[in-house]
């Protein structure tokens, strides 16, 4: 069985840094008189001194080295006990929501889905807007960052981490695992402070450009404004398109970049059929929107690749209606959202290198029913594709159509309409942000669904960051066997 007391210390730390991050936009609305700093404060307290004390009692002065499985409940308990710390601003501060409502925004923010049930944000304090852009932030790289922090103190195998996580580090270009986590940071934060110098440059507020490089860097999605991106057009959808194309980019081929090294970069085929797929997307689009409608070219040109690229990268801003453009975009938009960005990125849904892979196994297979006899082995960039690589990525995409199915006709049987019920799972367990049908079009939020779907999105947006994989290996019985 394993050892679950100094998980759940690790768990202890990184939500007590969770609470201290708090102060920051309980300072912010101290500074503006708003007294949302009240809840605010409550809320870094609560979580500070519950998340010690959880910390303090499961400390251990004999700190083993955590094994793989360790590292699986880490991971998922990262994902599911945070988001409920996360949850206590919206609840003690305002918007004042219930629970199920706090802890479907922390979940979506953490896991940079982009969803909400939250209305009014023009209007809304700002230590609320700052707080949800920083749950964007952190859920995207940085809480895989702050967990190797503390990874060391338990001298726990770092590439474990990364392992259960899913984030492929496309081979130790780095000695340690804590070095690679420090260059992520590095590439993470300098990305960061050039979205937003670029958003300032294209008409937003200092403010404004901050949040939304957050919500862009970790295709998260959370605005300042209940329009989205809608308010800046012009510049800043150009530079928000090209900048959340960067951000569905393996975040390592950045670190190989910084360090001179540009042939990773240019010879990645799954970037490579990232920045293809996405061109094709696009231009099918544009010329069906250039027959179909008498907008000016440029508007839809620009409106096209900034929706798309929000779409592949799963970061869910919107600048313009896209159910109006009729039923082919929207085909081509649920077909976009479930491919996602590439592997190593912040990216949701299945990924580019999935479907890759799944490619060369049906290529192969394909090839074994016109030639039975035919030794025929799938291959990815010229390297065989083995059983071990195999046999997991059949298990994800049965998973990912099954759990899919199921979450739509469970929500779909609480008395939502099954185009609601089916565009929830769609944005949910991709993690892609648009909401789409009834249920979503009089706020253009998930506020109208009830509390029992609400948890069927928030549970796929959880399954959906951690790759199902995570899930699935914990709730087998022989993962709690010796």
């Amino acid at each position: 069985m394993p050892d679950i007391r100094p998980v759940i210390h690790l768990l202890g730390l990184i939500a007590a840094a969770l609470g201290a991050t708090m102060v920051i936009p309980m300072m912010l609305d101290l500074w503006q008189n708003d007294p949302n700093w009240h809840g605010m404060f409550e809320a870094a307290t609560i979580t500070i001194l519950t998340a010690s004390l959880i910390a303090i009692a499961t400390y251990s002065p004999e700190r083993g080295i955590l094994g793989l499985r360790e590292a699986w409940l880490l991971t998922a308990g990262v994902w599911f006990v945070i988001p409920a710390f996360g949850a206590l601003p919206f609840i003690l501060a305002t918007p004042n929501l219930s629970f199920t409502d706090a802890f479907f925004e922390a979940a979506s923010g953490l896991t940079t889905t982009g969803s909400t049930v939250i209305t009014g944000l023009d209007s809304a304090p700002r230590g609320l807007l700052l707080w949800r852009a920083m749950l964007n932030w952190m859920g995207g790289l940085g809480i895989v960052i702050i967990a190797m922090i503390f990874l060391p103190i338990m001298r726990v195998g770092g590439m474990q981490m990364f392992r259960a996580e899913g984030f492929d580090t496309f081979g130790k270009i780095l000695p340690r695992a804590g070095d690679i986590s420090r260059a992520l940071l590095q590439v993470y934060v300098l990305l960061t402070l050039l979205f937003a110098a670029v958003y300032a440059m294209c008409g937003m507020t200092v403010f404004e450009a901050l949040l939304h490089a957050f919500a862009t860097i970790s295709t998260g999605g959370f605005s300042t404004s209940d329009s989205s991106f809608g308010s800046f057009k012009g510049a800043a959808e150009y530079a928000g398109t090209l900048f959340m194309l960067m951000s569905g980019l393996p975040f390592i081929r950045f670190v190989q970049l910084m360090r001179g090294n540009a042939r990773p970069f240019l010879q990645d085929p799954q970037v490579r059929a990232y920045i293809t797929w996405y061109l094709i997307a696009v231009a099918v689009v544009i010329a069906w929107r250039m027959m179909a409608s008498d907008d000016p070219s440029e508007q839809i040109l620009r409106e096209t690749m900034f929706t798309y690229a929000s779409l592949l990268t799963g970061t869910g801003f919107g600048s313009a209606p896209l159910v109006a453009w009729g039923a082919f975009p929207l085909m081509m938009a649920f077909a976009v959202g479930m491919i996602g960005g590439c592997t190593g990125s912040s990216s949701g849904a299945i990924s580019v290198f999935r479907w890759q892979m799944f490619g060369a196994a049906l290529k192969a297979s394909m090839l074994r029913l016109h030639a039975p006899h035919r030794f025929v082995v799938p291959r990815y960039d010229g390297k065989p594709l083995t059983e071990e690589v195999m046999h997991p990525l059949m298990i994800y995409f049965t998973g990912y159509v099954l759990i899919s199915g199921i979450s739509a006709e469970i929500i779909s049987m609480t008395g939502v309409d099954f185009t609601s019920a089916l565009f929830a799972v769609w944005t949910s367990i991709g993690n892609v942000g648009y909401g789409i049908g009834p249920m979503v079009d009089r706020t253009g939020t998930m506020i109208d669904f009830n509390d029992v779907a609400t948890w069927v999105m928030t549970f796929d947006m959880l399954l959906g960051r951690l790759g199902l994989l995570a899930i699935l290996v914990i709730l087998l019985p022989r993962f709690w066997r010796e």
